[in-house]
């Protein structure tokens, strides 16, 4: 599938603010996160901008976003329109929190918080099912899709979070090994989903779109003699060669760096964490834009068979 630009950056940039609430409402429950003022309001101020900034981005895909509002009213059928309703309901939780949280009021953080993570692990979930319901394309339609949304959005959310903690110098504890098991959670989790697009392939071969099963069966003239808008969607190319060195890029940029920079801060003076957690967290960002990118680039639709491909 062709990687827009612009549902990179949602499903990253929202992902990551998604987990920002995860894990500031699980620590809220436990009666763990801090009363500072400042943190408070920078921590609530990155993960709600980076939703509503992924969110604005994703319109940008669209044919015609002044119709985006239409797709809320198709939620019994469709999880693009459950995402849309997800998205806007996390928002009153987390609004909620953030005003309880600053106004130093514990009782309603307890409250809120988990609140607050239900909703924002909901609106990953919806959005992973997007593509995990896609049954054309064998890349998204399998079990590691939600399971990989899911971690590396409470892994990229938890590891922001620990670069703003250690920028205001405040504590939040465990918070640092937290991180690297996430790291090595998300590494694990990706790793399995690559094994398993590499392994495996689409049930549906040019044999059986003629009814002749698993015969081996190829097209001997294209449908057109140039390229159109289905192949620059659906029928996306990436060279061999280019997704191994994003990939390199993915696993050490996205999780091998930052898990070894944070870990290795435990032993610095707190002075000199930032000069860790914070690069560690840019590296991720990398990382996780590589991994992203190759997500949509790698995604073949069983359209393209009917383009000469041998496979989808």
């Amino acid at each position: 599938m062709h990687p827009a630009l612009s549902v990179i950056f949602f499903t990253t940039a929202s992902g990551a603010g998604y987990g920002m609430l995860v894990v500031l409402g699980v620590y809220a429950a436990l009666g763990l996160l801090p009363q500072s003022l400042w943190f408070a309001l920078m921590t609530m101020v990155m993960a709600l901008g980076l939703i509503t900034a992924g969110l604005l981005s994703s319109t940008f895909h669209l044919g015609h976003p002044e119709r985006a509002w239409r797709a809320f009213s198709q939620w019994r059928t469709s999880w693009l329109s459950r995402e849309g309703v997800m998205a806007v309901a996390a928002y009153v939780p987390a609004l909620a929190f953030g005003t309880a949280w600053v106004f130093h009021d514990a009782m309603w953080m307890k409250i809120l918080g988990p609140l607050m993570a239900l909703f924002a692990l909901g609106t990953v979930y919806t959005t992973a099912m997007i593509y995990r319901s896609l049954k054309p394309i064998h890349q998204w339609h399998n079990k590691h899709v939600v399971a990989d949304y899911l971690i590396l959005s409470v892994m990229t959310g938890a590891v922001l979070t620990l670069a703003l903690s250690v920028l205001f110098g405040v504590a939040l504890p465990l918070l640092t090994p937290l991180c690297g098991v996430l790291l090595a959670a998300g590494l694990t989790a990706k790793w399995l989903y690559w094994s398993f697009i590499d392994g495996t392939s689409a049930i549906s071969t040019p044999g059986t779109a003629l009814g002749l099963g698993h015969a081996n069966a190829r097209s001997i003239e294209w449908p057109h003699t140039e390229a159109n808008y289905v192949l620059k969607e659906m029928g996306f190319q990436v060279a061999r060669k280019h997704a191994a060195t994003l990939r390199a890029v993915a696993i050490w940029a996205g999780f091998v760096l930052p898990a070894v920079k944070i870990e290795l801060s435990i032993l610095l003076a707190p002075e000199i964490q930032p000069l860790l957690a914070v690069p560690a967290a840019l590296a991720m960002a990398l990382g996780i834009v590589a991994e992203r990118w190759l997500f949509f680039a790698q995604a073949k639709h069983t359209v393209t068979l009917y383009y000469g491909a041998a496979s989808a």
